[in-house]
């Protein structure tokens, strides 16, 4: 008996310490919870304080920037300055005197013929890109700044001297930041952080900062008019666990604060401790044993609970965003017209047409994007959902999903990946019994989503398999250097940085490798080799290790990019040239493909070298399906795609080309250098890819006005397969529309500047019969 009342005093004291150690939490909940309505109460002046600060901050900037281009007006309304503009020399000299803080003026021509033909290297990319853009506009650029010495910043600004209505001349000044830093510099941001950026259509670049870090936007950031530099505002970093609603951190803390003086003293108020078979909570069994009959829960059949878990998911009933589906794939911004439910009803899709067709497995992947697991993962559960056998090849650049889908002999592989757009977008690249699919084969898919005409077979497995080295050892056995190359490979952060520095090690290279860890987020540059603004860090760590070359990829490693130790870009069309070359040799009067942004020289070399020359569609897509057509042995497209049909699977491969291209180098048998060969092919003078948005579709409806209205005369050969481009015997013009943004793309290349400027005005004047108030970038 004495035993027995020791163990219930016992019980009784540790219960009470229980009940005190649970109040004791009770009441620091209580506080917590305090301190966070606190916090969620504090956000609303916090964030009033910083938006403040960010409109006192924007404003005083806007004046500094308009303050400092009316001293640069006022200067070139000069009319002795007017009288001496067409003497680039004395011009700059007298406009340097007039404003002695300008670091750097440069005069050039009315009509930028000096800027269109200047060597980029030397005369700088961003420079030209500020005169170009204020040509286009017809009026002054907005202003920039550039770091040239790495420590003292400077204002880039771009402006006409006119003559009446005529635009004499251009003028590029570089002038002190500081008037900029100060006017920043004028306001306090409080708790929260101000920010100067620069970007031409978003806050890309930070120049300056102040304040504390911050951890959300307190809103959109202001762009400063005529200029390309906006303020953004961050909201003070706040530990908030709750939800923000500071009436619900109060009502929590009084909740807690009462449940801890309750514990504390009911029991003291009943006058003991109570039992512990009066703390323990019923068991189901004897709750189901004191309830009457009527009122006992019944347990749902077994049956039931299946039919439960197999009904209808509501995600079938999404709308379908009709722009995301593109000529050549499907891409558009992930969370607007792409989610996990769009995927899954295309995978369904998908699925259902091969079904269709007999064809029972398919190969997925995905790039780097920090969106890609989601959808991927949605994919194969459509896919599955449709009858389909899924191998799930992971994370790898989208040539080594094709590659998957020859090696497994499936026919049939889709890549989720957004390309070279921005980190927001995604999108899918799909291929159907060895179609990549393009135009109306995605209209279809469109219409089969809408429809919902999809199969319900079932039952597709799931199996996840690494390609990777598998795909190294197939380009390492066959392709290799016969003397070591230093090489820089820029893989932009994209998902080539996995593999691209293998198989080029593999072949016999040396390789340093630049941005080539994996970031969805592409935090370097964008990931487009097709832009020359993307090569500035691959030109200067060629330079940096005296490399032989640079090869640069995009986001998911299908397009090429090189430019020389000298700093030279060797756009994809000379490319080809070195290729076809190259196949030639051992494929005599085979059939080379070539899109039609591609440089009028490239007919000639491939007749040269024996081959069969055939101009063709931009686009991927297109360009696999002439192939397969015509048994081409090599394409290629302006864009950085190449194609080898010969000792290779036909489809676009950057790290493959990269690596025939290396091949090609090193064998060279006078031993030259990469810039010596590249020399050897023939060059022109010509524009980059020249661009004019438009709204969405647009562009689709003024060329085809433009192919209508034109005439180019006797002597001109037109070609009409994708836009409209014209040929003359010394040089040729192209008007598109893009198939994958609004805008018109047009480019122009010739023997010489004299018959570039011929071939631009008569485009100039041909363009403006459809729109006399189109602004050109020429």
């Amino acid at each position: 008996m004495a035993k027995a009342t020791g163990n219930n005093a016992g019980g009784g004291s540790a219960l009470r310490l229980l009940v005190v150690a649970a109040a004791t939490l009770l009441f620091l909940g209580a506080g917590f919870s305090a301190w966070q309505g606190w916090l969620i109460a504090s956000e609303g002046s916090a964030a009033e304080s910083v938006l403040s600060a960010q409109a006192s901050v924007a404003e005083a900037v806007t004046r500094a920037v308009a303050t400092q281009r009316e001293q640069v007006m006022q200067v070139l309304r000069d009319p002795q300055l007017v009288a001496i503009i067409d003497d680039h020399a004395a011009a700059a000299a007298s406009i340097q005197a007039r404003l002695p803080g300008a670091s750097h003026v440069g005069v050039f021509a009315g009509n930028q013929d000096d800027v269109l033909h200047a060597n980029y290297r030397e005369f700088g990319y961003a420079k030209a890109a500020q005169l170009m853009a204020a040509l286009s506009a017809g009026d002054i650029a907005p202003v920039q700044t550039t770091n040239p010495d790495g420590t003292h910043r400077k204002v880039t600004m771009v402006a006409a001297v006119r003559d009446a209505d005529r635009v004499r001349g251009w003028v590029w000044l570089e002038l002190p930041f500081d008037g900029i830093s100060q006017a920043f510099e004028s306001a306090g941001p409080g708790s929260g952080r101000i920010e100067l950026r620069q970007g031409q259509d978003g806050p890309d670049l930070m120049l300056l900062s102040s304040g504390s870090a911050g951890s959300a936007s307190a809103g959109p950031p202001v762009r400063i008019r005529g200029s390309a530099f906006w303020i953004a505002a961050n909201m003070p970093r706040a530990y908030i666990v709750l939800p923000h609603l500071w009436p619900f951190a109060m009502v929590l803390a009084l909740l807690c604060l009462g449940g801890g003086v309750a514990l504390l003293w009911l029991p003291r108020r009943q006058g003991r401790a109570p039992t512990r078979a009066e703390l323990a909570e019923p068991t189901l069994a004897e709750a189901l044993r004191d309830l009457p009959p009527e009122e006992a829960p019944k347990t749902p059949p077994r049956r039931a609970v299946a039919a439960a878990v197999a009904a209808p998911s509501p995600s079938e009933d999404i709308a379908i965003d009709r722009d995301v589906f593109r000529a050549y794939d499907i891409r558009g911004v992930v969370g607007k017209g792409l989610s996990a439910d769009f995927a899954r009803l295309l995978g369904r899709a998908i699925g259902s047409s091969m079904r269709e067709q007999g064809l029972h497995e398919i190969v997925i992947g995905r790039d780097g994007r920090l969106s890609g697991p989601e959808p991927a993962g949605a994919l194969a559960e459509g896919l599955r959902a449709a009858g389909v056998d899924v191998i799930d090849v992971g994370a790898v650049p989208t040539p080594v999903i094709y590659y998957a889908a020859f090696r497994f002999n499936t026919g049939c592989c889709v890549s989720v990946t957004g390309s070279h757009n921005p980190p927001d977008y995604n999108g899918f690249k799909i291929v159907i019994g060895g179609e990549t699919l393009a135009e109306e084969a995605i209209v279809a898919l469109h219409d089969r989503m809408v429809t919902k005409n999809f199969s319900d077979a079932g039952g597709g497995n799931l199996r996840q398999m690494d390609i990777s080295d598998d795909y190294i050892d197939r380009i390492t056995s066959d392709v290799q250097a016969e003397r070591p190359l230093k090489v820089v490979v820029d893989c932009g952060n994209g998902i080539a940085g996995n593999l691209a520095p293998r198989v080029l090690e593999g072949i016999g290279c040396e390789v340093v490798p630049l941005y080539c860890e994996v970031d969805g987020t592409f935090p370097s540059h964008h990931p487009d080799p097709s832009e020359p603004k993307n090569l500035e860090d691959l030109k200067l760590v060629v330079e940096k290790y005296q490399a032989d070359l640079g090869v640069a990829f995009d986001g998911d490693g299908d397009r090429l990019g090189v430019v020389t130790r000298e700093g030279e870009i060797i756009y994809p069309d000379r490319l080809l040239m070195l290729f076809a070359q190259d196949v030639l040799q051992r494929h005599p009067g085979a059939t080379i493909i070539y899109d039609v942004k591609c440089t009028g020289h490239l007919r000639k070399v491939i007749q040269e070298a024996a081959g069969v020359p055939l101009m063709w569609r931009t686009g991927h897509s297109l360009m696999k399906a002439k192939m397969r057509e015509t048994d081409a042995q090599l394409g290629g497209e302006m864009s950085g795609h190449f194609f080898f049909a010969e000792r290779w699977y036909g489809f676009d491969d950057g790290i493959y080309a990269a690596a025939r291209l290396l091949e090609i180098l090193a064998s060279d048998v006078e031993g030259r250098t990469a810039t010596q060969v590249f020399a050897t092919l023939p060059k022109g003078v010509s524009t980059p890819e020249l661009k004019v948005p438009m709204a969405e579709g647009a562009h689709h409806r003024f060329v085809e006005t433009f192919r209508e209205k034109a005439d180019f005369g006797p002597d001109a050969r037109l070609t009409t397969i994708d836009g409209v481009r014209v040929d003359w015997s010394d040089g040729w013009g192209l008007v598109r529309a893009s198939n994958t943004t609004p805008v018109l793309v047009m480019r122009f290349d010739a023997d010489n500047a004299v018959a570039l400027e011929r071939i631009q005005t008569v485009f100039r004047t041909e363009l403006r019969k459809v729109d006399p108030k189109l602004a050109l970038p020429f």
